[in-house]
C-alpha cells in the first residue's frame, strides 16, 4: 500500500483494549471466564442495532486491565452474529481515533459500516472490516478489527513506560 502513501503514521497503537468472545448463550461464557477463571463483571451492555446482550468483564487493573466482552445474540437468526465466531474481535487502544481511521483509510484500509461512536464501555471506536475490497483492499484477513479511542489516563500510562524503557 504504499503507493497510497500519506507520510508518517500519526497514531499509536498502544495495547490490547478488549477481546470480545461470543457463544449462543452468555451463562456457559460466564461459567469459565467469571465463575472458574475469576474475572469481574463490572457493566453489561444490550444494542438492538449490534444484536448483542454483552457482559463486560475486566482482567487485571488500572490503565493495563483488558476488558473481556462475553456476548450472546439477543436473535440468533439476525446479524451481526455475534456466537458465529468465538474470538468475536480483538480491540486496540489508539492514541488518536479520527487521524487513524482517515490514515489507514488513505492507505486502503476497510472499515465497516457505522464510523466512529460510542461503544459498549462508552469509548469513541469503530471497527476494520474483516474482509478488503475492491476500493480498499485491506481488512483483517478474517479477524474483525475494533479500533478503541484510549482515554487520558491509558496515554499517560503507555508513555510512562515508554519512557522507563528508554532510561534502562
Amino acid at each position: 500500500m504504499a503507493e497510497r502513501g500519506a507520510g508518517a503514521r500519526p497514531f499509536r497503537i498502544l495495547g490490547i483494549q478488549q477481546i470480545a468472545v461470543g457463544g449462543p448463550s452468555k451463562a456457559r461464557l460466564k461459567a469459565l471466564w467469571v465463575d472458574l477463571l475469576g474475572l469481574a463483571v463490572t457493566g453489561n451492555f444490550v444494542s438492538e442495532r449490534e444484536n448483542v446482550d454483552e457482559d463486560i468483564c475486566a482482567l487485571g487493573s488500572g490503565p493495563f486491565a483488558v476488558e473481556v466482552d462475553l456476548m450472546q445474540p439477543l436473535d440468533a437468526e439476525k446479524k451481526p452474529a455475534v456466537q458465529a465466531t468465538p474470538l468475536n474481535h480483538v480491540g486496540l487502544w489508539v492514541d488518536d481515533l479520527p487521524r487513524a481511521m482517515d490514515w489507514l483509510a488513505a492507505q486502503g484500509v476497510r472499515f465497516a459500516p457505522g464510523g466512529i461512536r460510542k461503544g459498549a464501555a462508552g469509548h469513541d471506536i469503530c471497527f476494520i472490516h474483516p474482509k478488503g475490497s475492491e476500493d480498499f483492499p485491506v481488512g483483517g484477513e478474517g479477524v474483525l478489527i475494533e479500533l478503541v479511542q484510549a482515554p487520558a489516563e491509558v496515554i499517560a500510562a503507555w508513555d510512562g513506560l515508554s519512557a522507563r524503557k528508554e532510561t534502562t
